[in-house]
């Protein structure tokens, strides 16, 4: 079985990667394989997960690299270097332009920790999503895995999960209950799901 080639693009600590890492030895990814991680920082955490899987990673910095377009460009380089066919973001805090996105369809997946349409869209990352889910009072969040198109959180949505906000919870907490019980579930399950996908398509 020929498996599907995956890019995973990181900016920070690289839990998600981990979680898909993880999935992949414990054979809950099995027609997906990591070739590659991206990542949009230098000091990255996620380069030392990376490293110690023996997967390669490349670092694409837009600030180094002065523009958005020499940025995609460095990307697409890496990509195509690879010969990857799906892109996972698991945690990449770098929008992708729509000249990027629109060659990609159905083809880049993004985990966001809210179940969209709530919280969601330009500015709502990381900590701020939490913090907005516990400001407006909701008792209940979660996660989203969804296609990635020219609208921040706006692609197609593949898979959710809710999570139960508990009394005293801080961002902070709520953010590791939405990892844990959340996202570090619905990645691996995405992405082994559009994998399968990928390699039925190349098989006819």
């Amino acid at each position: 079985m020929v498996k599907t080639k995956i890019a995973v693009l990181v900016s920070g600590g690289g839990t998600n990667l981990q979680a898909l890492l993880d999935a992949q030895r414990e054979g809950v990814l099995t027609d997906g394989e990591i070739v590659l991680v991206i990542s949009s920082n230098d000091s990255a955490y996620a380069l030392t997960r990376a490293d110690q899987a023996g997967v390669p990673a490349v670092v694409c910095s837009r600030k180094a690299l002065g523009s958005q377009a020499a940025f995609e460009a460095a990307i697409s380089q890496a990509l195509s270097d690879h010969g990857v066919e799906l892109l996972v973001l698991a945690g990449f805090m770098s929008i992708l332009s729509a000249d990027f996105t629109s060659r990609w369809p159905r083809r880049i997946l993004n985990v966001h920790p809210s179940l969209i349409p709530a919280f969601c869209g330009k500015g709502f990352y990381g900590l701020k999503v939490h913090q907005a889910a516990l400001d407006y009072g909701v008792k209940v969040t979660g996660a989203t895995v969804h296609f990635v198109n020219e609208v921040p959180d706006g692609g197609e949505i593949l898979l959710q999960k809710a999570v139960e906000i508990q009394p005293g919870d801080t961002p902070e907490t709520l953010q590791r209950r939405v990892m844990e019980q959340a996202e570090w579930k619905l990645l691996p399950q995405a992405t082994q799901m559009i994998s399968e996908e990928i390699r039925r398509e190349k098989d006819q």
